[in-house]
């Protein structure tokens, strides 16, 4: 092999192993190693995507850690280096970049709200999401304001689908590739057979995303066919008609992370705004306490 080609094979290798390793420094509470593998990287490749995603794992860790200062700095790090790629390529044009940006602005408005900067936070999110609405990560953007302000607010409307009036509701936002989605399932099941004949509705938005099994590209019209079949095949004990599809009420809601857990009660207020999987031991008192607040 020629040393182009061997050299092009190391720069892969590395740029693959990067997000892995420092993620794995991470969990290990290592973040002097973390800090050593992003230096070393940069070193022999400059700024890249990957090297951009593997920093932004730092300020999340330092997040996760409760060490505010060192996430700010990471934050703060990450987006200035990834919107100084942006004046060379569009956000979108592969998958890390986003990836690095989405974290930077959550991980800078999580500081701000640890640190009791509450509407700060919300209104750094307000103008990011002006800014970045029109690419991939503004779903993620919507995600964190609807952290900070959803709960205790009326429901937003739904594109192609309405809320029951008079009854709690469940909104399950889900994809036709997620795991975590399938195995939400039988716990919502449960929750609909102990539930439904006192009132519980249950709406299942999802979306399309390109592709099929495999991840095999695909126009809309076979995706469409290919998500009423992993309806019928997975959810029908909680989907009973074709799932309304909209990008708008992903994006509306937020639902960059699947499942995305929403509870409503009768009067149409959020009681519950969740990015990711619950126990049927987490979601059950707080199904059965729309019930109670119902009785009044």
């Amino acid at each position: 092999m020629k040393f182009c080609a061997l050299l092009a094979l190391a720069t892969f290798s590395a740029s693959a192993g990067v997000i892995q390793d420092v993620r794995a420094a991470i969990a290990k509470n290592d973040f002097a190693r973390g800090e050593a593998l992003i230096h070393a990287y940069r070193a022999a490749n400059g700024v890249t995507p990957e090297m951009l995603e593997a920093l932004s794992w730092m300020g999340r860790g330092e997040l996760a850690a409760k060490n505010l200062d060192a996430a700010d700095k990471y934050a703060t790090e990450t987006y200035q280096l990834s919107t100084g790629e942006l004046k060379r390529r569009p956000l979108d044009q592969e998958k890390n970049l986003p990836i690095a940006l989405g974290a930077a602005i959550e991980v800078e408005a999580n500081v701000l709200a640890e640190r009791h900067q509450r509407t700060e936070a919300i209104t750094y999110l307000q103008d990011q999401l002006k800014a970045y609405r029109a690419t991939s990560i503004g779903t993620r953007i919507q995600k964190n304001i609807n952290l900070l302000t959803m709960e205790g607010k009326a429901a937003p409307a739904l594109q192609n689908v309405s809320l029951p009036k008079g009854k709690p509701v469940l909104l399950f936002f889900w994809a036709h590739w997620c795991g975590d989605c399938k195995a939400e399932a039988p716990i919502l099941a449960k929750l609909n057979e102990e539930f439904g004949s006192k009132g519980l509705a249950i709406v299942a938005p999802t979306q399309k995303y390109g592709y099929v099994q495999g991840g095999q590209e695909a126009p809309p019209d076979v995706e469409l066919r290919y998500i009423e079949k992993i309806r019928q095949e997975r959810y029908s004990e909680i989907i009973t008609a074709p799932a309304p599809v909209s990008e708008a009420n992903f994006l509306r809601y937020g639902a960059s992370t699947t499942p995305t857990l929403v509870l409503v009660d009768r009067h149409g207020i959020v009681r519950l705004y969740h990015p990711g999987r619950m126990t049927y031991e987490e979601l059950r008192p707080l199904v059965e306490a729309l019930f109670k607040s119902s009785a009044s």
